[in-house]
């Protein structure tokens, strides 16, 4: 679920940052003053600040759920270094794991409006088509951006389900290198859940990518 607010005044950040968020207000459940890390999935250039999250059954998730339009909200940063490198000649190469999509996003529409970047490849990998966010945004960023190429994966889908002809299973070292990618000359970034963030990290390192060159972000559930 995406929830959208208001960007305060002077509220300058780099695609990629994220936010600490917190609902104001006391709540029946006890949540008030509960604070969590949003990567921010908006562009630098927009006029709001979209956050994105898994709905759960949590003390935090149910405020968030009960914010009414037009409610306030605590924002604090914009923090975080998961930022697009400067040299355009380094490929970009972007591992994404469900709601780990949020700073891409962000990155993404950046990279739309900017024009002057690298050349960009995401890999997308959910459960499920239906639990894949931002399909519609991306495949039109796939068509509206240069140098960018779009390749989701769905780990418990096969090629009968629903007509995908598309990528399945997890992202693996085999599924970057079918793509055709030079990886040991690119810069990759990989968000997700922490086991998603660690099997794309072996698969990298399995692609000869050097440490230096991985930059990661863990989305852990609360």
């Amino acid at each position: 679920m995406a929830f959208q607010f208001e960007r305060p005044r002077n509220f300058l950040f780099k695609a990629g940052q994220f936010v600490d968020l917190a609902p104001l207000g006391a709540r029946p459940d006890g949540s008030d003053g509960l604070t969590h890390a949003f990567s921010i999935a908006s562009s630098p250039f927009a006029e709001e600040i979209v956050v994105a999250t898994r709905m759960r059954d949590t003390a935090f998730k149910r405020a968030l759920s009960m914010l009414a339009i037009g409610a306030e909200v605590r924002i604090k940063g914009p923090m975080g270094s998961f930022t697009l490198h400067n040299n355009v000649s380094r490929p970009a190469v972007f591992l994404a794991g469900g709601i780990g999509i949020a700073p891409f996003l962000s990155l993404l529409s950046y990279a739309a409006l900017n024009k002057l970047h690298p050349p960009i490849s995401l890999f997308y990998a959910n459960r499920y088509l239906e639990d894949a966010a931002f399909m519609d945004t991306l495949r039109e960023l796939e068509s509206s951006t240069g140098n960018f190429r779009f390749v989701p994966t769905f780990t418990r889908v096969d090629n009968t389900y629903g007509g995908w002809k598309g990528e399945t299973g997890h992202i693996s070292s085999e599924m970057l290198s079918k793509h055709g990618f030079n990886l040991q000359g690119s810069i990759c970034y990989v968000a997700g859940p922490p086991t998603m963030v660690s099997a794309a990290r072996l698969a990298l390192d399995e692609a000869g990518v050097d440490e230096d060159d991985i930059r990661t972000e863990e989305f852990a559930g609360y």
